[in-house]
């Protein structure tokens, strides 16, 4: 979700919770169709409530104020003052390094940017909640801001304003999924995975397929002696590109992959291929015998190498994960950690 500056969740009149179910959007607000969720606020500190586990600040960033619930961290939480405790120690290793000095005086340092008083400037983000029908920022970070000329609160009044001409005033004009070249190459992925699975295919050539993805190529008006083709150039060529993409993208997740590279392009289909299942079996079954694995079994990079060595050179990580996990949920093999594998 977006993160925008202080003036979202102080102008009620521009920021308005979705008009939809609270349970889907609970906590997020919308200006001019941008989502928002968290935020970032600089201002000065004009209301202030103390607990035990934090304090409620209120600030005022002139454009009106806003609660911000500010946790203590462990060492704020600590009843001992630290400048008390920086004076038992000052003396205590006279002209060398003194460790738990330093440490106090780390968390005075900490102490002093967290712990604000009414007039001081504070930066805090964070997500905006509701609470007793009223907007609060529950801070994920805050501390003070030392400006004694103003120049912090100067820079931050300029930067605003230009944030909000070149994002945030522009209404937000959503894209459809059938614009979206993510969403199509998506629906190319998922065609050719049910393809592969629906008709057991072990392997391919990226023309045996690539009519399968015809349906998703906008096309152009067809005549009588072009029926059910893509008509003009750009239609094959957008065809044949989103093929590539979608080949590419099922690489990466190991679906397929090429046995040998060749001229042909012929691609295995991880899940099917029978022979890999069968050499990666063989190698956990034969080295997690060995010495060197009886405890902890083979690792997958170790495994990974073998078969590479034994099947295939173009065998990815993730192609061998994909046959790891199958032969696992088929009781062929178990894993002792993560990482390590052993036959039964």
């Amino acid at each position: 979700m977006g993160t925008g500056p202080g003036l979202f969740c102080l102008r009620s009149a521009v920021c308005v919770r979705h008009p939809g179910d609270d349970r889907v959007h609970a906590g997020i607000y919308f200006y001019n169709s941008h989502p928002i969720y968290k935020v970032d606020v600089m201002g000065t500190v004009v209301y202030k409530r103390e607990r035990d586990d934090f304090f409620v600040y209120g600030v005022d960033d002139s454009t009106g104020v806003i609660n911000c619930l500010c946790w203590k961290s462990d060492l704020l939480k600590k009843e001992e003052d630290p400048s008390k405790s920086a004076g038992k120690h000052s003396n205590g290793a006279q002209g060398g390094f003194n460790l738990e000095a330093e440490l106090i005086k780390l968390r005075q340092i900490q102490q002093n940017h967290c712990h604000l008083e009414l007039g001081e400037l504070l930066r805090v983000r964070g997500s905006v909640k509701t609470s007793r029908q009223q907007r609060e920022i529950m801070a994920s970070t805050y501390y003070k801001v030392n400006d004694p000329v103003m120049a912090a609160q100067i820079a931050w009044m300029m930067e605003v304003p230009q944030l909000y001409r070149q994002c945030y005033d522009k209404v937000l004009q959503p894209t459809t999924e059938s614009d979206s070249p993510v969403s199509s190459l998506k629906k190319a992925t998922d065609i050719l995975q049910d393809f592969f699975q629906q008709n057991s295919v072990t392997k391919f050539r990226p023309y045996d397929v690539q009519d399968l993805l015809l349906p998703l190529i906008s096309r152009q008006p067809q005549t009588d002696s072009d029926e059910g083709a893509v008509a003009g150039p750009s239609g094959v060529q957008q065809l044949r590109q989103l093929l590539k993409e979608a080949l590419k993208v099922l690489e990466e997740q190991g679906i397929v992959y090429h046995k040998v590279k060749s001229q042909d392009e012929v691609y295995r289909v991880t899940p099917q291929d029978k022979d890999l299942f069968m050499a990666v079996k063989d190698i956990i079954r034969e080295d997690s015998k060995r010495e060197k694995y009886a405890e902890k079994g083979c690792h997958v990079l170790h495994i990974l190498s073998a078969v590479r060595q034994r099947y295939s050179l173009n065998v990815s990580k993730a192609a061998l994960e994909l046959v790891l996990k199958s032969l696992e949920c088929n009781s062929d093999i178990v894993s002792t950690s993560d990482n390590h594998y052993t036959a039964f």
